[in-house]
């Protein structure tokens, strides 16, 4: 009798407060899950857009943050960040490959969602909505990144 052998696929999933270390936090944990399943030449790309996200949600909400890291079966790896504004930024709110100009020379913002669509192979959001009631709190949006695709872009950490 012949044995099956799964696919290298885990979930790692982090709650994270209205806190300005969160970012740090989620790029601990991004190092730390990488790192532990041996993924190596995706951690930098991983690290800097999974920050990117839960500094956005930081900045921009006023309540906590979920990080979800899905490791995928064909080698590719899922990152979602989770937050309970309905708001979905653009380039996420347009259609699949929709691209944003990058934010002007000295600008104090804007680069972290341009940095997701140069360096990540997909992504995507969902709202879930604004809660339906006025003053009830939303269930949010989640914005998700894919990396590690076959023939997928170099880490930008990695000199060509």
């Amino acid at each position: 009798m012949g044995t099956v052998s799964l696919p290298d696929t885990w979930v790692y999933a982090l709650r994270l407060p209205h806190d300005p270390r969160a970012a740090r936090v989620a790029r601990m944990t991004v190092r730390a899950a990488l790192d532990g399943h041996g993924r190596h030449e995706l951690l930098d790309t991983v690290e800097l857009l999974a920050s990117e996200l839960v500094t956005n949600a930081y900045r921009h909400t006023a309540g906590p943050c979920s990080l979800r890291l899905t490791a995928l079966g064909d080698g590719r790896l899922r990152v979602g960040v989770w937050d309970a504004d309905p708001y979905v930024p653009a380039p996420f709110a347009g259609p699949p490959g929709d691209r944003t100009a990058p934010a002007p020379p000295g600008a104090g913002g804007g680069r972290g969602l341009h940095l997701v669509q140069e360096y990540a192979d997909a992504w995507g959001a969902w709202s879930l909505g604004d809660g339906g009631l006025p003053g009830r709190r939303g269930a949010g949006k989640l914005l998700w990144f894919e990396t590690g695709s076959p023939g997928s872009r170099p880490d930008p950490g990695v000199s060509p």
